[in-house]
């Protein structure tokens, strides 16, 4: 099971697909380091050889940022809208939907499970 950027990427899996696992690579980006690094993206994870690995590695590396690095980055972006207060930073900071989303019938994901509501009594 091949180890890049301290993650365990699936063996059973093709190159291009295995290095989605990695957190901030998706699709086009996994193709774009196949091709600077030299492999086929079509090959098993499994079959890399320790160079191959390396050389993912460094591309990875010098190009991008991923993993710890980049959750630190994100973090730090909402802990600043947070702290100037603007719009975003006031729907993070209340858990609310923070790109224009409806929140009357939807946005469980954000708010939490429905919390039910006492009717007045007549």
């Amino acid at each position: 099971m091949p180890r890049i950027q301290g993650v365990d990427i699936p063996p059973n899996k093709r190159v291009h697909v295995a290095l989605t696992y990695l957190y901030g690579i998706g699709n086009k980006i996994s193709m774009e380091i196949c091709a600077a690094a030299g492999i086929a993206p079509e090959i098993k994870s499994r079959d890399l050889s320790e160079d191959e690995v390396s050389r993912i590695t460094t591309v990875i590396q010098d190009s991008y940022v991923v993993e710890g690095q980049l959750r630190r980055q994100v973090q730090q972006n909402i802990a600043r809208l947070k702290e100037i207060a603007c719009y975003r930073g006031i729907r993070h900071r209340r858990g609310l939907p923070v790109r224009g989303q409806n929140t009357r019938n939807n946005a469980r994901t954000r708010k939490g499970p429905a919390r039910t509501v006492a009717k007045k009594k007549k």
